[in-house]
């Protein structure tokens, strides 16, 4: 049975907290990947930039909507989640615009557990940690490639 460690990018291209947006944005596309785990100098797994990130700086602010009820206001979204949303809009290094506290998978988690993982959270990029420090990368293509190989056995 294949594994994170069978599959996964062993040197992938990572990112530092203090790297700015745009050279950030510029990695991601000159290297044509999703994501990039960002990592301290360590390399303890701080977070994940994705493209859907740096996209998200893009968008408008949503205000939220109140319920007023004796005079008082109730948010019916939480200020935490528009205090986040306004700070991946405003953000101008990678440690503001991060995923922090990513999803990641183990070395022996399987292909099979990795693609579940990938559809139902709709993530593309899965770092890979052991020990707290980050020793790969999964990406979608890594399992697509799996699925292909499969085939030229079979």
């Amino acid at each position: 049975m294949l594994t994170a460690k069978d599959i996964m990018t062993t040197t992938p291209i990572t990112l530092s907290p203090e790297t700015d947006i745009r050279s950030a944005a510029k990695t991601l596309l000159e290297h044509r990947i999703n994501g990039a785990p960002v990592v301290d100098a360590k390399g303890t797994l701080l977070g994940v930039l994705c493209q859907s990130d740096l996209i998200a700086q893009q968008k408008t602010l949503a205000v939220p909507s109140f319920l007023t009820i004796l005079d008082g206001f109730i948010p019916l979204r939480s200020l935490d989640d528009l205090d986040r949303e306004a700070e991946k809009i405003s953000a101008t290094t990678v440690g503001q615009a991060m995923t922090k506290k990513p999803r990641s998978v183990g070395p022996d988690t399987t292909v099979e557990e990795i693609a579940t993982l990938m559809v139902e959270k709709k993530l593309y990029t899965l770092p890979v940690v052991e020990g707290g420090r980050l020793i790969g990368v999964v990406g979608k293509e890594d399992v697509l490639r799996t699925l292909l190989a499969g085939q030229n056995n079979g």
